[in-house]
């Protein structure tokens, strides 16, 4: 889909191209322009479209006057039938009953910025193309396409028989059946077919999910495809997941606000939250990292990205996201190789991963969540290996290891009171001082008495705890 969707502006962008350069061909120099009828000339001629004619002389916005100038213009132009079941549907009892802004904003959602032929969309088979309606962010409103049967957008409008490629000299007239609402997110998963699993799931659980997502927003969703949720589902039908689990999942998608993908990659890479909560009522964290297209929690990859609706934005994604613990930041985050190396490869003869990845109390071994792990970032295993010209052995790494992680507590920054002290696995003690000194957020005394070490990040948080970076590894007493 992403592919064609970049097929499509390319094909939009050569259009503008060709249309300028054959305006310029056919510029006599005295400003002559064409003598064919533009879209408002041809739209007056059809009777069908006198409802249309009738909309775009009732609207705000001087529509009239827009879709008069050199365009080019695709217009998906509702037949006089379409208004009719539109008004009604719509509790109005003529066109003067609509307010302006709305007649407006649902006209300019029925007009492309290119001239698009019913072949050029044959050709693309089915995607997204942004109308001149504006949504989230002031975005375009995205408008679905399909040509699998006929021509449909936002599967609630088909082009009419006979009504395709009506020319004009500014761009080109589809007539359709139904006039086009303007889409909120849910509309665009309901249109979709790629989504139908997100659908149903949605439907399926606690929360009444669809009408929150049909609420004023904003809202983002990472929509996990049908593929996405075959693979998370495996053999077991959406209707046996817990409810729970299901809705905490989904809403693990879900970030209250509107975030495109040029807002993704302005930031690079970093922290967000969701609308499910962790340990404590606090909000969860996710992950994101543009390094190399959009990726979620080092698990799930945008492959569709800036769907806009009327209440935020749609990315498709092709995994479920499901509900992280510490190990799953600590391995999404490039900043903590160094750590995770040292978890796994460097301490074979402690399952630290599974012992971090835990989500039920009651081990055997007695090390339960919720845990607050103090993560050292790569820079500072980077001075420990040049303090101490290596990284230190297993026995002592994994006691320096244990050093960092506080069980059966969810530690926030809120938590803090000013001078904390909380015992570690190891068994030694740390105190930790909110505010910090400099840029450090809070100042940590180790178990060794070591006092230059900052909490400079806080507040990575996961279904069984909480993560805080460490600008230098804490060691313990180990005399």
């Amino acid at each position: 889909m992403k592919k064609t969707v970049l097929l499509l502006r390319m094909f939009f962008l050569g259009l503008l191209f060709l249309s300028a350069t054959a305006c310029s061909d056919d510029d006599d120099g005295n400003g002559g322009g064409s003598d064919d009828p533009n879209i408002v000339e041809v739209a007056l001629g059809t009777p069908e479209l006198a409802s249309l004619v009738a909309a775009l002389q009732a609207a705000d916005g001087d529509l009239v006057n827009l879709l008069q100038t050199d365009g080019p213009f695709t217009v998906l132009a509702p037949n006089n039938a379409a208004f009719t079941t539109f008004l009604a549907a719509n509790g109005f009892d003529s066109l003067d009953d609509v307010p302006t802004d709305v007649l407006e904003a649902v006209l300019l959602n029925h007009v492309l910025q290119a001239d698009v032929s019913s072949s050029d969309l044959a050709g693309l088979g089915r995607g997204y193309t942004s109308t001149s309606a504006s949504g989230a962010n002031n975005l375009p409103i995205s408008l679905y396409f399909n040509t699998e049967s006929g021509v449909r957008f936002n599967n609630v409008s088909a082009v009419t028989a006979g009504g395709a490629d009506i020319d004009a000299s500014n761009g080109t007239i589809h007539i359709v059946d139904a006039v086009i609402p303007i889409p909120n997110i849910v509309d665009h998963a309901a249109a979709n077919s790629d989504f139908n699993s997100l659908v149903v799931a949605l439907g399926a659980a606690d929360g009444d999910l669809i009408n929150v997502l049909n609420g004023d927003g904003p809202f983002t969703v990472l929509a996990p495809d049908n593929d996405a949720f075959g693979e998370f589902l495996g053999d077991t039908p959406v209707g046996s997941v817990p409810k729970t689990l299901l809705t905490r999942t989904l809403l693990n998608h879900v970030i209250g606000a509107n975030v495109s993908s040029a807002d993704l990659a302005n930031l690079g890479n970093g922290y967000t939250n969701t609308s499910v909560n962790g340990p404590g009522e606090n909000p969860m964290s996710l992950y994101f990292n543009t390094d190399s297209g959009v990726r979620f929690n080092g698990v799930s990859s945008v492959t569709q990205a800036d769907v806009v609706g009327s209440n935020g934005i749609i990315h498709a994604v092709d995994a479920v996201i499901g509900l992280p613990t510490v190990v799953t930041f600590a391995a999404a985050d490039p900043n903590f190789s160094t750590l995770v190396a040292a978890l796994t490869d460097l301490t074979p003869n402690t399952d630290f991963a599974e012992i971090l990845s835990r989500t039920e109390g009651d081990n055997f071994d007695g090390i339960n969540p919720e845990f607050t792990v103090f993560a050292p970032n790569d820079d500072a295993f980077a001075a420990l290996i040049d303090e101490l010209g290596e990284v230190p052995g297993e026995t002592v790494l994994t006691q320096v290891l244990l050093h960092h992680v506080v069980s059966e507590a969810n530690i926030t920054s809120s938590d803090l009171t000013g001078d904390d002290t909380v015992e570690t696995l190891q068994g030694d003690p740390i105190t930790i001082t909110a505010p910090g000194t400099g840029d450090n957020i809070a100042d940590v005394e180790d178990g060794a008495g070591n006092t230059d070490i900052g909490i400079i990040f806080v507040d990575v948080q996961a279904d069984n705890g909480v993560i805080h970076v460490l600008n230098k590894v804490m060691l313990p007493n180990l005399d």
